[in-house]
């Protein structure tokens, strides 16, 4: 006999007991009632296109108030959501389909012939977002191990990799979350991350509003509405936003600071903010409570965060866990047992391991990859770090990106800190080159507000003052833009191909002054 499902029963998803839904740009809102209204007709619309328990739903249309209803509605019907970046082409976007085979895709604008046929030739039927039923909400449909998110890291246009999240591990997460930062500092949340991967959904969104706080959604990363930043905390009372370091690059440069004191804290993931950067934004902001916010897509994004006393803003700095245990190793072999494995010394650099219980169900229909980085309920996560003596945890780099210089590790966060505290710096990704002699060596793609050789000779005095010959960068990139994700980072290899077609500057003739 199969064991008993157990019922979400008490969940927020079952009362609903959600904040209010706020459109900043478009001035639209939705009270709790609306939400509550909402999603009963939206269930009630996909219920009549043929969605069913277990089924999935791709939603295109996040950071909308319509997307949170269709979200709920999904997860009432006992189906999964899969959140879908709108920019995706035809062909990315059938390749994600045919890897997660969904009922149907939700738009709340026409997709073009080409999407249709592409989802049609993958067995998806795409519906409006903005077809209703009848408004009552249906009894819920699904168990804490169902599945309720998958969220799609990497390949859209080959072997993609979804990261499937249950009811449980969500729930886990954000129960975890209350307890260790409590809801006071989140009564009204601002997100102007996209609603399709984990930070900016997960936690900057679901976390608060699911507990009956007030959300606030914008587009994602749109530069006009980071350079009015301050003004809209202002006018809406913002006490709490989640954010990228990309994000603050801009703002700081552009955005006039807050004046009404209503930002109770901040966040900052996908990348850690560095010591220079972390202390402005500080300032900009009005709170001390500036955290790194450390989280990766498989265990539900955040995990540890600078919610320490004391603490004074430093490249690398995480702080503590939220809600689960965090080790450094010397392995990151996941056929060797993290509680066999050997801890490294505080202060000494290893592989990243955490155990939590939002840790993800696994990867969609991989089991392969799985494996390679799930052990025992742990998961290594990619990254370098090492554990102070007080147990804070700082971050060195991830392990792929390390750039090994004749068996010297350089780690590119470190380079990439000094860089982006150079007075003309805008933006900046330090990469690996290939070596004849070291096998690889370090270069450095910058923006500049002012390029001429004077201030290129003052950015290669500033490196060679803060940084460890090993690490000086050999070959030097002046870009006018360096492309990152929808999700605000670089991709250190997309970065590396593309300065591979430029000419780089010739940083030996300019720093000996020479014409």
């Amino acid at each position: 006999m199969d064991p008993p499902r157990t019922r979400y029963c008490g969940s927020v998803l079952i009362d609903l007991n959600v904040g209010a839904l706020h459109e900043p740009v478009t001035g639209r809102w939705w009270s709790p009632a609306d939400v509550r209204g909402r999603t009963g007709a939206r269930a009630a619309f996909l219920a009549a296109q043929g969605v069913a328990p277990g089924d999935r739903v791709f939603l295109h249309h996040g950071n909308t108030l319509e997307f949170f209803a269709d979200l709920l509605a999904v997860w009432r019907l006992g189906a999964c959501a899969i959140p879908v970046d709108p920019r995706l082409t035809a062909f990315e976007l059938e390749t994600l389909a045919t890897s997660a085979r969904p009922r149907v895709s939700v738009w709340r604008e026409n997709p073009s012939a080409e999407i249709v046929a592409a989802l049609n030739r993958a067995g998806t039927v795409c519906v409006p977002a903005d077809g209703n039923g009848a408004a009552s909400l249906p009894p819920p449909a699904y168990t804490l191990d169902d599945d309720a998110l998958i969220l799609f890291t990497s390949g859209t246009t080959g072997q993609p990799k979804g990261v499937v999240h249950t009811h449980r591990s969500l729930r886990a997460q954000w129960m975890g979350l209350r307890r260790h930062l409590g809801l006071g500092a989140y009564r009204r949340t601002l997100c102007t991350l996209p609603s399709h991967f984990g930070h900016g959904l997960i936690c900057n969104s679901l976390f608060p509003w699911l507990a009956g706080q007030d959300l606030y959604i914008t587009p994602p990363f749109k530069p006009e509405l980071v350079t009015q930043l301050g003004r809209m905390i202002d006018a809406h009372g913002i006490t709490f936003l989640s954010s990228v370091p990309a994000m603050w690059r801009l703002a700081l440069k552009t955005s006039s600071p807050p004046t009404g004191r209503t930002l109770a804290r901040v966040t900052c993931g996908s990348a850690p903010l560095s010591g220079g950067l972390w202390g402005d934004v500080q300032r900009w902001t009005g709170t001390h409570d500036v955290w790194n916010a450390y989280g990766i897509t498989e265990t539900a994004s955040w995990l540890a965060g600078t919610s320490v006393s004391g603490f004074a803003p430093e490249d690398g700095l995480i702080g503590e866990a939220w809600g689960g245990v965090v080790r450094v190793l010397k392995s990151r072999d996941p056929s060797v047992p993290p509680d066999d494995a050997e801890a490294c010394a505080p202060g000494e650099s290893g592989h990243v391991w955490v155990s939590t219980a939002a840790l993800m169900r696994g990867y969609l229909d991989r089991d392969d990859l799985t494996h390679a980085v799930v052990s025992g309920g742990w998961f290594v996560t990619g990254d370098i770090g090492t554990l102070d003596d007080r147990g804070w945890l700082y971050l060195r780099g991830r392990e792929r990106e390390e750039i090994n210089k004749g068996g010297i590790k350089v780690y590119p966060g470190d380079v990439d800190a000094v860089a982006e505290r150079f007075e003309h710096a805008l933006d900046v990704c330090t990469f690996a080159i290939d070596d004849a002699l070291q096998g690889e060596d370090v270069a450095l793609a910058i923006v500049l507000r002012q390029r001429d050789d004077e201030a290129l000779r003052a950015l290669h005095t500033w490196m060679a003052h803060h940084l460890a010959v090993h690490q000086m960068p050999r070959r030097w990139y002046v870009m006018d833009e360096i492309p990152r994700t929808s999700r605000g980072k670089v991709n250190r290899k997309d970065i590396a191909a593309a300065c591979a077609a430029l000419k780089p500057v010739d940083m030996a003739r300019i720093s000996r002054g020479t014409a």
